[in-house]
């Protein structure tokens, strides 16, 4: 798929991180693009920021765990722009479970399902029927990451379940349009291939009541400055991505057709051979010692 002027670009979680990095590169490519997020402040400074550099914006307050506020928004983005090109359903959350799994309280899961697998599910329902229907070229990106999409870290275990299925929504997505004949592609996004500055260490800040903790945190969440110390404490050094290099990785996938956006990383090619031998010679998950807890 080309990018040129005039197009449209969605991106859900546009207020900051991954999302606002995708939107402010599209606008750079000549697209219109329409932000959605959570955050009304957050999302208000985004656009704001955007329209100052020349972007054409248009901004939308949206739950994507809400069906209704997601239909909301392809109307919106449709009686605003006419067309739709691009869907980058990028939102998402982490959980903040705490212990094992058999001690995790059901809305951290319930939560995290709502808005990293319902959210890519609700945006794929709210806009693909007229983006196939146009006739036009588009392309669908769903943000998945290393954490479950590849294989899983057992610390983050709700995190990472919701990314692998995104992973399996996107392929089997990829599949129907392939059915369809649509002029329309997909793509899994795996930001990295290092850590990421984005606000997902702080979640629980967009937490809704719905959803709320049914009981005291045993220790208090963590930002990822406060983790990064910590981890320098112990004498690692942690090395981070831009997010404008993932912007980058979106736009030039998109052109190519690519479906696994999957930045080159000798750790994550690592893991992908670890867990395909662990299946194909039926042997168990060796490639999780490194992360499995006393």
């Amino acid at each position: 798929m080309e990018l040129h002027e005039g197009q449209v670009a969605v991106v859900t979680g546009a207020a900051s991180g991954v999302g606002l990095a995708m939107a402010r590169r599209f606008a750079a490519e000549g697209l219109k693009v329409v932000l959605a997020d959570v955050e009304p402040a957050a999302l208000e400074k985004a656009a704001d920021g955007l329209r100052a550099e020349g972007a054409d914006v248009h901004a939308r307050v949206v739950d994507v765990g809400v069906r209704e506020q997601v239909l909301e928004l392809a109307d919106s983005a449709y009686d605003t722009y006419g067309a739709v090109h691009v869907l980058c359903n990028n939102a998402g959350v982490g959980s903040g479970a705490e212990g094992r799994m058999w001690e995790h309280e059901p809305n951290d899961w319930k939560w995290a399902f709502e808005v990293n697998v319902w959210g890519v599910f609700h945006g794929i329902q709210a806009f693909l029927p007229r983006m196939i229907k146009s006739g036009q070229p588009g392309h669908v990106v769903n943000t998945s990451s290393g954490d479950g999409g590849i294989a899983p870290l057992p610390t983050a275990s709700v995190y990472a379940v919701t990314k692998a299925a995104v992973v399996t929504m996107t392929e089997s997505l990829y599949a129907h349009l392939r059915a369809e004949h649509a002029r329309v592609g997909a793509s899994v996004l795996f930001p990295g291939p290092h850590m990421l500055r984005t606000g997902l260490w702080e979640s629980h800040r967009n937490r809704p009541d719905r959803w709320a903790k049914e009981r005291p945190r045993r220790t208090p969440y963590r930002s990822l400055d406060q983790w990064e110390a910590a981890m320098r404490a112990a004498g690692r050094e942690v090395a981070f991505t831009p997010v404008e290099e993932v912007a980058g990785l979106v736009v030039a996938g998109i052109r190519a057709d690519r479906f696994w956006l999957l930045p080159e990383s000798g750790h994550s090619d690592a893991q992908i051979r670890a867990r395909a031998r662990s299946m194909l010679d039926r042997t168990n998950p060796s490639y999780l010692e490194n992360f499995i807890l006393d």
